[in-house]
């Protein structure tokens, strides 16, 4: 994934993101918390390439629950997974 950022002025800043698949979408942190998501259509045949194909506003909560949702486990729990696993092979439990 490339993610570029990019500052709007009176507006925030713009996250610019091209997934290893060829998607194409930006997320727009707006000065008052809220933020836009913009997808865009990536065909080589697109009317235009540059105006997003979905515009989706949300609210700074709306933000937060779709980042846990997207949001894989920290280092530290993963960590803490495998040293689970691996003491429960030590110990001869099953995992």
């Amino acid at each position: 994934m490339d993610i570029t950022h990019s500052t709007a002025p009176g507006i925030g800043v713009v996250h610019h993101v091209h997934t290893q698949e060829g998607h194409v979408l930006s997320v727009v942190h707006h000065h008052d918390g809220r933020r836009t998501l913009l997808v865009y259509d990536a065909a080589p045949d697109a009317a235009d390439p540059d105006r997003p194909a979905k515009t989706i506003d949300l609210d700074g909560g709306e933000a937060d629950q779709l980042a846990d949702l997207l949001h894989s486990r920290s280092v530290a729990e993963r960590l803490a997974a495998i040293e689970r696993a691996l003491a429960d092979r030590v110990d001869g439990r099953p995992r």
